[in-house]
């Protein structure tokens, strides 16, 4: 609670109303969430930028809504923006102190704003600032090498707080804004939101763009919300979905938006009657602690009791979990499709215009050449271990053929649709996580259930909170389903959260 406003339980419709009936207005609202940072930022280390002209963006959408005009859809919506996103006036620094000037690096400063952020600006949202992000965004796990210092979960601070989005999480979590904007390349939308208790949607590759952010692949990152409830992250996903010349791919999205919004089918008995493929060794063969086994029964039953209907391991039988191949030295990441990143980082670059300071993937080589993340010890040192990676950087220039992600992708999407169609299936729900949270330092990963086959695939992915361990680290649920079931699977989520009410106040 901060004066009058509730920050935790604010949300975009009750923002909505208390505008309209004059409960409070955009400035106050604003002044409360900067009033949170102001008083939680020091500890959680969420935001690395705040943005000076959120007041007056309030300010403005006051001016306006007393004038008459019509405001957009997040009028007046505390919200904050992944560092890697472009966002003009700030530097893009990806976490790593070579690209920020203030810590001997070269600063990356864009000339427009990235498509995601300019939907945010169009649609009044006031956005607080940019948040914090590991190097490179390379773990789903932490924030913990950061120029800016390791993102805290907010949940449990000795805990791992996901990654890469992790300084999104903890500014929801710790109610210093309502929705922000995650990117997930292998778990950096799923991991963080489930670390902290929240809902985040990974969509399917082409729905959302993602031009104007830092790349580690335009073949598997996605730009997704994260929010407190699934109805703020469907809202949310509105404002981001759709085609912009900006990036061809969303060209493959037109049509797949439902009419009426992605809330427009949210219903407490949406489960009813849907048959759900539940998680086992025919999708991978890692086991769940015990007690994520015991959670997830006990989510059985709940998902049963709204009428879902389960079916054990439909990927018995298949070659599924053949596919997955972790990428040496790791031993649970499988990095094919990143083989592009050399001739990615450079479209980005391009895209940052004439005044840039970096302009091609040349220069940005040489000025991060003190610490090569293509080297042994490096964040990405993964990478030489792929074939089709070292024929990319042969060239790195030129678009790279890649064809063993593309045949990978290929196998993933067809077994897909094969197991759904033979069991009817109308989504998967499984844990999130095989066991709870690792330690903030303690050097282990997020052993999730999901990344690689959802990242490969292109599909999209719904968390929700499901409750807790004896600890108190989250457990959460993902709804899986084929490309375009976003609607479909938030709408499931939807009736999940509310027949359960699972998720607590972190703060």
């Amino acid at each position: 609670m901060t004066g009058t406003i509730d920050l935790e339980t604010l949300s975009v419709t009750k923002i909505a109303d208390g505008l309209s009936d004059g409960t409070f207005t955009a400035e106050a609202l604003t002044e409360a969430s900067l009033a949170q940072v102001a008083k939680l930022n020091g500890t959680y280390k969420a935001i690395i930028f705040e943005n000076p002209e959120a007041l007056e963006t309030a300010r403005q959408i006051d001016r306006r809504r007393a004038a008459g005009e019509r405001l957009g859809p997040l009028a007046g919506v505390p919200v904050v923006v992944k560092d890697p996103m472009d966002m003009k006036g700030f530097p893009t620094t990806a976490g790593w102190h070579l690209l920020y000037s203030k810590t001997g690096g070269t600063d990356l400063m864009p000339g427009t704003d990235s498509p995601v952020v300019a939907r945010l600006r169009a649609a009044d949202a006031v956005i607080l600032g940019k948040t914090n992000v590991p190097v490179l965004s390379h773990t789903g796990t932490h924030a913990n090498d950061s120029w800016a210092g390791p993102t805290i979960n907010v949940v449990l601070e000795d805990r791992v707080p996901g990654g890469s989005s992790a300084g999104t999480a903890s500014a929801v979590a710790c109610n210093m804004c309502v929705v922000g904007l995650a990117e997930e390349t292998g778990g950096s939308i799923q991991n963080p939101a489930s670390a902290h208790g929240l809902v985040g949607i990974k969509p399917t590759i082409g729905l959302v763009p993602n031009a104007g952010v830092v790349p580690l692949s335009d073949n598997r990152d996605v730009v997704g919300p994260i929010a407190r409830t699934v109805t703020d992250a469907a809202l949310c996903l509105d404002v981001l979905a759709g085609w912009t010349a900006e990036d061809p791919k969303t060209l493959a999205g037109v049509g797949k938006v439902p009419k009426g919004g992605y809330t427009s089918s949210l219903a407490r008995d949406a489960l009813n009657g849907k048959r759900l493929g539940l998680y086992g060794p025919g999708w991978r063969p890692d086991v769940l602690s015990d007690e994520t086994l015991a959670l997830y029964e006990r989510a059985k039953t709940e998902l049963e009791a709204a009428g879902a209907i389960l079916v054990a391991d439909p990927f018995a039988g298949t070659e599924f979990a053949e596919l997955r191949k972790p990428t040496p030295p790791t031993s649970h990441f499988d990095g094919r499709g990143l083989e592009s990143i050399a001739y990615d980082v450079d479209c980005y670059l391009k895209r940052l215009g004439p005044d840039a300071a970096l302009k091609s993937w040349p220069e940005f080589v040489e000025a991060v050449s003190e610490e090569d993340p293509f080297s042994e010890g490096g964040v990405l040192s993964f990478l030489p271990s792929l074939a089709d990676f070292r024929k990319a950087m042969e060239a790195p220039l030129s678009p790279p053929e890649m064809p063993e992600f593309m045949a990978l992708k290929a196998s993933y999407l067809t077994l897909l649709d094969k197991v759904f169609k033979h069991h009817s299936l109308d989504a998967l729900v499984y844990p999130q996580m095989q066991y709870e949270l690792p330690g903030l330092h303690s050097g282990e990963v997020i052993l999730e259930t999901t990344v690689g086959e959802l990242n490969i695939a292109g599909t999209p992915g719904v968390t929700v909170p499901a409750g807790y361990y004896s600890s108190g680290a989250p457990f959460e649920l993902i709804f899986l389903g084929r490309q375009w079931t976003e609607a479909e699977l938030i709408a499931m989520a939807f009736a999940y959260e509310q027949w359960t009410l699972h998720r607590k106040p972190a703060v």
